[in-house]
């Protein structure tokens, strides 16, 4: 069990996919994503959410995302965020918003 002091201190925000791109040289499939989180700025993230979602599809797409981490070199790209999503069988299922939101707002 945490706290709800622990979970305040994650910063679960929302921000809208500018950007998506392969990532080849990612160990497993992920696209590399610019995503726009309002006065935070754009950050960057790789996700690995190819089985289930294109490019272009993303691209316009409100997601949930893990905002306070330090940043994760992973292969030749700096991750700024996490993308947030389910673990299924078929592939990651994204975390997603059901009616467009102001990017930046946290979750409460």
């Amino acid at each position: 069990m945490i706290s709800w002091n622990d979970f305040e201190k994650v910063e679960l925000r929302v921000g809208t996919i500018l950007k998506a791109e392969d990532f080849p040289e990612a160990n497993k499939p992920a696209y590399k994503l610019e995503i726009d989180f309002g006065e935070l700025g754009i950050k960057k993230s790789s996700a690995q959410i190819t089985k289930l979602y294109t490019k272009e599809e993303l691209v316009g797409r409100q997601v949930l995302a893990v905002t306070n981490f330090p940043p994760k070199q992973v292969a030749n790209f700096m991750s700024e965020c996490l993308v947030t999503g389910f673990v299924t069988q078929e592939g990651v299922v994204l975390a997603s918003i059901d009616k467009k939101v102001k990017n930046g707002l946290k979750l409460l």
